[in-house]
């Protein structure tokens, strides 16, 4: 069984940063695409940037210039730089693995809270 264990998240101010990682229990080669989710209360849970195994990346407009996903191969981990954090930036947010036979994988969700 696949783990993924998110660590990063906390509270900040508006205008801050956090770093969020993602470790993985096996090489993320075995994955061909990573991503972080968030999700608010009574909300669906939204894609926010993703990375292929090749290292293209993919980012919801609300986040594009402000958050950049990135991997470490060799940690097997996947990180999500989150600068100029805004309140509705706000959620849970999950790692997401994608396996290469349709299987997928969530870590178990870390809390981001921006106030203002």
């Amino acid at each position: 069984q696949v783990q993924l264990v998110e660590s990063g998240g906390g509270l900040v101010q508006a205008g801050g940063s956090l770093r969020l990682s993602c470790a993985a229990s096996r090489t993320i080669f075995s994955f061909n695409t990573m991503g972080w989710y968030r999700q608010t209360p009574g909300n669906q849970r939204e894609l926010v940037a993703s990375i292929t195994s090749g290292g293209s990346t993919d980012y919801a407009d609300s986040v594009k210039a402000r958050f950049t996903i990135s991997r470490d191969n060799a940690k097997n981990t996947v990180y999500l730089q989150m600068n100029s954090l805004k309140p509705e930036d706000t959620a849970v947010y999950y790692c997401r693995a994608f396996g290469w036979n349709a299987d997928a994988y969530w870590g178990q969700g870390t809390q981001v809270t921006v106030s203002s």
